[in-house]
């Protein structure tokens, strides 16, 4: 089943959802600054049949909240876009705008959280109302498949999603997880500004978590 197929079976993702007040109102104020900034619950991007989903937390101001596509326009995604052109898994190594003709192939990028909170710190209660969303993209995903949660928050909600306790996977970086149901959980810290820059994430230690991937896929290969 392909991802559309699953968001239509369940909780199909709105780009007008308002179901958290305080998101809503805080994107109304962004629009009224930034007329041109996309301002609405970001789409999931990428190859609906992928068999590998990035997960990050929540749409950034500059970015995927001006862009409308994840990861797009802002610090955060340039490791991220950077990498995944390394592995193969996109046509050219930057995400700068919505337009710039970049393709992923067999992977596929959300957040937990589909709209700009502010101060980049949603509420727990907005983590979980958006959790149904997340809930529908991974219940898409062939198996096996990979599932790369982006800091402690998207991976706590990948778990939630799933249905199993967050002890039965801590987050730590470049952990890997089988899941009861037969799917992969990687877990990397985000590639945000302050962690890249205060090098709690580095360039090697980010290929680290692709070259787990790139082990966890040949087993898929190998087993069939």
């Amino acid at each position: 089943m392909t991802v559309l197929a699953a968001l239509k079976n369940n909780h199909e993702f709105s780009p007008d959802c308002q179901q958290c007040p305080r998101l809503v109102a805080f994107l109304h104020e962004v629009k009224q600054t930034y007329p041109d900034y996309y301002a609405r619950p970001v789409p999931p991007f990428g190859d609906t049949d992928a068999d590998l989903l990035i997960v990050g937390l929540a749409p950034g101001m500059h970015g995927a909240n001006a862009s409308g596509r994840p990861f797009t326009g802002d610090f955060a995604g340039l490791m991220l876009y950077e990498m995944l052109y390394e592995f193969g898994y996109s046509n050219q190594p930057t995400a700068v705008a919505i337009n710039d003709g970049l393709v992923l192939t067999q992977c596929r990028i959300t957040n937990a959280v589909k709209c700009l909170p502010p101060a980049n710190k949603p509420l727990t209660a907005e983590v979980r109302q958006c959790n149904a969303y997340l809930q529908a993209e991974l219940a898409a995903l062939p198996i096996p498949s990979i599932i790369l949660s982006l800091g402690a928050i998207a991976h706590s909600a990948v778990l939630t999603a799933k249905g199993y306790p967050l002890r039965s996977a801590p987050f730590k970086h470049n952990a890997q997880y089988r899941l009861p149901d037969g799917t992969y959980l990687v877990a990397s810290y985000h590639t945000s500004r302050y962690n890249v820059q205060t090098k709690k994430l580095t360039q090697q230690q980010f290929r680290a978590v692709f070259q787990t991937i790139a082990e966890l896929r040949a087993q898929f290969s190998s087993a069939q």
